[in-house]
């Protein structure tokens, strides 16, 4: 029986379409399976048409972009910002002091091999392993007193990137790309640079979950450093721009007839536009990848190794409008050192002192620090005890992590662990008040930024946290 579509082409009323209009459903249940895959629920009012177009936050914000250092398998705090000397004096004996629950069953105290001292006006202690990031004392607030809830690395990586420890959450970037867009339509709002592959939990660390997929992180092994290969199938070798133009004209007047029968599906919304921006991509992206356009001067500044690149990408893609990136230090978990800690750790720090260090010298230089959020830390620290062969078990009661940028007060230690640096016993900072002080720098307050989902509105902090105004300038 001939019948006219959506898009008022004449045609025959083809089975699934019979099926759909009895009520059945089966091809609608194919697609909503389809488009589930990532994605749960539809953007806010007026995000659907241009889901990366730039919004303005809420509330005054102090910086418009973030980069966040992930040191992937838990930096010891003890050898890097929290001195503990206490430790000499106790050396490979128990702790006078009663252990809370470890992974793993740990030794006796175990001293810092490394030396720190004091940098800057403000004194601050760092440990050698950092001795290039530590000329930049005075703009970093240290919190020595980050807490995470468990000491295993698959749900503490969860709960840093995601905000929940055990259920699929949208990650920190997908949420600021949700509520900030992207300053550059060519480019994701949220990239993520991690060398030689995936890192525990993989795609999970920058999932949307149940927010629309085009927030999630765009993954890119940055082990190499040609523009070509950094972004696979970033070129098409069987049609021109003008031609993938039209294919993809054609393209989006199917997907949008599509929609538009279905009642306009967020979902399908969201594939649109990754379509459209995969093709963008192409225009802007080889550029910010070409480190070779940069001053030699300024790579050897950075470093030309893995770690100098994809730092020196970042602060490109940074200026080029994107949101948030994240650099991991390696797939696995490198900092995970259970064993000759001493030799890991220096090998480790050695790969990411200079880059650091680098990029917070370019930011100054180029008046981008201001308006630029810096992270650094890992998932959880380590014990202050030793393990196996001169290592340290994970330790989730507490930790180190710093700020750097605007709105951050510099040259501050916040908090403190106790005298052997086992658990964070002033000034505590959970998780959730670390995201909800990120929020807050961006322009949002953290109790309201929501998403509605299964019936209830979800937040990044969920029913937790605190703004860490004793950071704040």
């Amino acid at each position: 029986m001939p019948v006219r579509r959506s898009d008022g082409f004449p045609c025959s009323l083809v089975r699934r379409e019979f099926l759909r209009r009895c009520g059945l459903g089966l091809g609608g249940l194919a697609l909503g399976e389809l488009a589930t895959t990532g994605t749960q629920a539809a953007p806010a009012d007026g995000v659907g048409t241009a889901p990366l177009a730039p919004r303005t936050p809420p509330l005054p914000p102090k910086v418009r972009r973030v980069v966040h250092f992930f040191l992937n398998g838990g930096p010891s705090h003890l050898d890097t910002f929290d001195p503990k000397p206490i430790l000499e004096r106790y050396a490979g004996k128990p702790l006078p002091t009663g252990h809370l629950p470890t992974e793993r069953k740990t030794g006796g105290a175990f001293p810092s091999p490394f030396k720190f001292r004091r940098y800057g006006r403000s004194g601050m202690e760092v440990s050698e392993l950092f001795a290039r990031t530590a000329e930049h004392a005075d703009s970093l607030a240290v919190i020595r007193s980050m807490q995470a809830n468990l000491p295993n690395h698959e749900p503490s990586l969860l709960l840093m990137n995601c905000g929940d420890s055990i259920q699929s959450r949208p990650s920190v970037g997908s949420w600021i790309s949700y509520g900030l867009g992207s300053e550059n339509q060519n480019l994701p709002g949220f990239i993520v640079l991690c060398p030689h592959g995936l890192p525990v939990k993989e795609h999970e660390n920058w999932q949307s979950g149940f927010l629309p997929a085009v927030y999630q992180g765009t993954f890119i092994d940055s082990s190499v450093s040609d523009p070509d290969r950094l972004i696979e199938n970033i070129r098409s070798p069987a049609a021109s721009l003008g031609q993938q133009r039209r294919q993809l004209a054609l393209l989006k007047r199917w997907n949008e007839a599509h929609r538009e029968a279905r009642g306009g599906d967020s979902q399908l919304e969201a594939r649109i536009q990754s379509f459209e921006l995969a093709y963008r991509m192409q225009m802007e992206a080889t550029d910010a990848f070409d480190l070779g356009r940069e001053p030699t001067a300024l790579r050897e500044l950075y470093g030309r190794t893995v770690h100098g690149n994809q730092t020196l990408i970042a602060r490109r893609l940074l200026e080029r409008g994107v949101r948030y990136v994240q650099l991991w230090h390696g797939a696995g978990q490198p900092w995970d050192s259970h064993t000759q800690l001493e030799a890991e750790h220096r090998k480790l720090s050695a790969e990411i002192d200079q880059p650091i260090a680098a990029l917070l010298t370019d930011l100054k230089s180029r008046g981008m620090f201001e308006d630029t959020l810096v992270i650094w830390g890992g998932e959880f620290g380590r014990t202050p005890t030793t393990e196996g062969s001169n290592g340290r078990d994970h330790n989730p009661y507490g930790f180190t992590m710093w700020l750097a940028g605007g709105g951050i007060r510099g040259g501050h230690i916040h908090g403190a662990t106790d005298e052997f640096g086992f658990q964070a016993v002033d000034g505590k900072v959970h998780v959730h008040d670390l995201h909800a002080t990120l929020l807050h720098l961006l322009g949002f307050d953290h109790e309201r930024f929501t998403y509605r989902y299964a019936g209830r509105d979800f937040r990044l902090t969920d029913v937790h946290g605190r703004v860490v105004t004793e950071v704040l300038s």
